[in-house]
Order: C-alpha cells, then sequence, then structure tokens
C-alpha cells in the first residue's frame, strides 16, 4: 500500500505540509511557490530545499528527510485524514492557500496560515470588513460605543471580525447579529472549542446570519495562551482595519493594532477618559498618531479603500437615487443623526431660525429623508424606510 498522496489529493498534502518541524508559514509558502501544489511538494530533496529563502542546510537535511521517511509520511497522512473527516463529521471546511475561496486580504500578510478552518458560509470572509477588539473588562461605555458604531458599521455594508472574547469582542459580534449584519468569529483555538461561548447563545445565530467561525488551529486544538498572538494576526489580516474600543496599554487588542500597522492596514481607536484603564491602549495609540480617532461610523468608512469598498458600493447604487436638494436641505442633512436630536441642536448646528427651519425639516419629511418624533426631535429615516 502507497503512503503517498493521491497526485489530486491537494488538502492531504498541505496539511502534511503543515506538520514539517521548522516549516512555518512563510517557509511553507516558499515551498509551494518552489515546488507547486502537486506531488513534487513532498518529493524535495535536500538540495531542492537548501535553495529556498530562510531555510538553512540543518533544516533543509531535517526536512529531506522527513519527507522521505514512509514512518513520518504515515503520521502525517493519518493526522491530515483524521482532521478531513472531522471536518466533514462538523460540515466544516478547510480552505488552503491554492484555494479561490482563500481570503485574499490575508494572502498579502507576511505570514498566512497555509489552512484555514471555517464553520459557516466561506462568501462571508470575501466581504469588505472590519475588525473591533477590546479588553474583556468592558465598561459600559465601551460596549454602548461598540454596539453604536457596529451597528453603523454592517449598515454599511461591512462585516464585523472579532474574536469571540468575553467583553467587547461578544458585544461587537452581538450588534452585528442583532442588526442584521455578518459577522465573523477567529478563535485562538479549534472551531470545534467555541470554550467562550459553551451555551450556544451567540455562535450558533453567527452561523445563521451568514457569518463564520475561523481559525487555523487544528480541530481538537485547545485554547492556549500561546495562540492568541497568532489569533490577532489573523483578525487584523482578514480585515480592511481595526477599531480598538477599550484597551490597557498591554493585551491582545493592542498586539492587533500592532499587527494590523505592520500589515499596512488602517487602525483606529475610540477615545476615552485619561482617568480610565481601559482607555490608556486606544488614547496612546491616538496620542502617537498611530490611530484615528472615531466618534461616528464615518470616520472609519472615510478612511478605508474605495477599490475594496466597491461590493459596499455596488449596494448602495442599488437603492433609489436621493431628490434634489436645497442649500438649507443639505445643511440640515449633514447637522442630522440617525440618534433623534431636538430642533434647538439643528438650528444651532446649521444657523437657521426656527421658523425657516421648520419648513425645510417638513420638505425633508416629505421626501422621506428625515422623521420626527415627539417632543420636537428629528433624525435621518433609515435608507431601508426611505
Amino acid at each position: 500500500m502507497t503512503t503517498t498522496p493521491a497526485p489530486d489529493d491537494l488538502l492531504l498534502r498541505i496539511l502534511m505540509l503543515s506538520q514539517l518541524p521548522g516549516i512555518g508559514p512563510a517557509r511553507a509558502r516558499a515551498m509551494l511557490a518552489a515546488f507547486g501544489s502537486g506531488s513534487a511538494l513532498l518529493e524535495a530533496d535536500a538540495d531542492a530545499m537548501l535553495r529556498l529563502p530562510g531555510i538553512g542546510e540543518t533544516l533543509a537535511r531535517q526536512t529531506a528527510d522527513n519527507l522521505a521517511s514512509p514512518s513520518w509520511r504515515n503520521k502525517a497522512r493519518k493526522a491530515a485524514e483524521e482532521q478531513i473527516e472531522r471536518a466533514g463529521r462538523l460540515k466544516a471546511s478547510i480552505v488552503t492557500m491554492p484555494d479561490p475561496a482563500y481570503p485574499e486580504l490575508l494572502r498579502e500578510i507576511y505570514d498566512p496560515p497555509l489552512a484555514l478552518f471555517v464553520r459557516g458560509d466561506l462568501k462571508a470572509l470575501a466581504k469588505p470588513s472590519l475588525a473591533v477588539v477590546g479588553t474583556r473588562k468592558a465598561s459600559s461605555y465601551g460596549k454602548q460605543a461598540t454596539e453604536h458604531l457596529c451597528r453603523d458599521l454592517v449598515g454599511m455594508g461591512l462585516a464585523i471580525v472579532s474574536g469571540l472574547a468575553y467583553g467587547i469582542d461578544m458585544t461587537a459580534h452581538h450588534a452585528a447579529v442583532e442588526h442584521g449584519g455578518i459577522t465573523i468569529a477567529v478563535l485562538g483555538c479549534g472551531v470545534d472549542t467555541i470554550y467562550t461561548d459553551p451555551s450556544g447563545r451567540l455562535w450558533p445565530r453567527i452561523l445563521e446570519k451568514g457569518g463564520a467561525i475561523v481559525a487555523e488551529d487544528w480541530l481538537g486544538a485547545e485554547p492556549v495562551p500561546g495562540n492568541f498572538p497568532r489569533r490577532n494576526r489573523l483578525i487584523a489580516g482578514l480585515t480592511l482595519g481595526t477599531l480598538i474600543v477599550e484597551s490597557d496599554i498591554k493585551g491582545g487588542s493592542m498586539i492587533t493594532a500592532s499587527s494590523a500597522l505592520e500589515q499596512n492596514r488602517e487602525v483606529f481607536a475610540v477615545p476615552g477618559s485619561i482617568f480610565a484603564k481601559a482607555s490608556r491602549g486606544p488614547n496612546l495609540l491616538i496620542q502617537r498618531s498611530q490611530a484615528k480617532a472615531v466618534l461616528s461610523a464615518d470616520d472609519i468608512f472615510a478612511e478605508l479603500p474605495a477599490a475594496a469598498l466597491l461590493p459596499v458600493a455596488g449596494q448602495a447604487q442599488a437603492e433609489p437615487s436621493l431628490p434634489a436638494l436645497n442649500p438649507e436641505e443639505l445643511r440640515i442633512i449633514k447637522a442630522l443623526e440617525k440618534e433623534a436630536i431636538h430642533i434647538d441642536l439643528i438650528t444651532e448646528k446649521t444657523g437657521l431660525r426656527v421658523d425657516e427651519l421648520l419648513v425645510h425639516l417638513f420638505e425633508l419629511e416629505m421626501k422621506r429623508l428625515v422623521r420626527q418624533e415627539p417632543g420636537q426631535l428629528f433624525s435621518l429615516r433609515p435608507p431601508e424606510r426611505r
């Protein structure tokens, strides 16, 4: 019986490749580039390995010896087949780098994982997305800011990516689900080990709403501390940018921000009290000009690359075009918010007299752009209700 994978069994070969000692994502990527994804991938000799960048003589010989060893190949193949079988039982996908479903943004980072384990809809990985992360010990302010921003971000068509940890992460996932958005949870363990939500109050809803649960760790992997820095680089790598809501100066969220900066992605931060420990991280990033201060979702959306937001723009083009507005109406639209504000504040923001303001507000109501609430409160009408 042969111990060599069938020539067309790419997934099996890549899972075997990922078990080679000393061959991390960057070196494995070099092997794929040099030897292709065919059977030659697992047949390289020491001389061929030495020609690859970042592989010295000792590692080249060790790797070649493993590849030539029937014992190693049998063991690696058995482990890979077990993962494929477990993924099938879990209805999970294993997406490898050569796969068209592999997230394009993730390909761009220095050390993209060879394979991703995904539960849920693979199409979620292709959506324009933003990472939203923060402390496990979130304050009421942090949770409120997260819910408010995520609600508006999913309304703009962005998916929310976070780590399914307690605190800010959970709040971000909940907000996305509650407001009809897509959210992706990136774990520091196997996707079959959802230890922060064992009773299934949230993660099934993430999947039901078209989201996904993602990890590079194999099925059965436990959430050990060393996994989380690697997980944080994935959170940043999957997204157009990272928003830090609350964090001390040290912590996982700051590692995610650092990863985003290294990956040349946008970083955003919600400013907080100078007396709050949970605001030290975001405030420091803003102070160092490493993050843009965020007061609304518009602050984020304005900084994201237009080309990457084409799916979002396409959604916007499908909506009916806005009716023509005069200069005064445009000033009012700019002054209004999604939350209702009093007419006195609108007067202050626009510089219009109350009598003329009421006339323009009435016209905007007729155009279904503004709605009035009791107590002389006005707000923008959500697009889906216009």
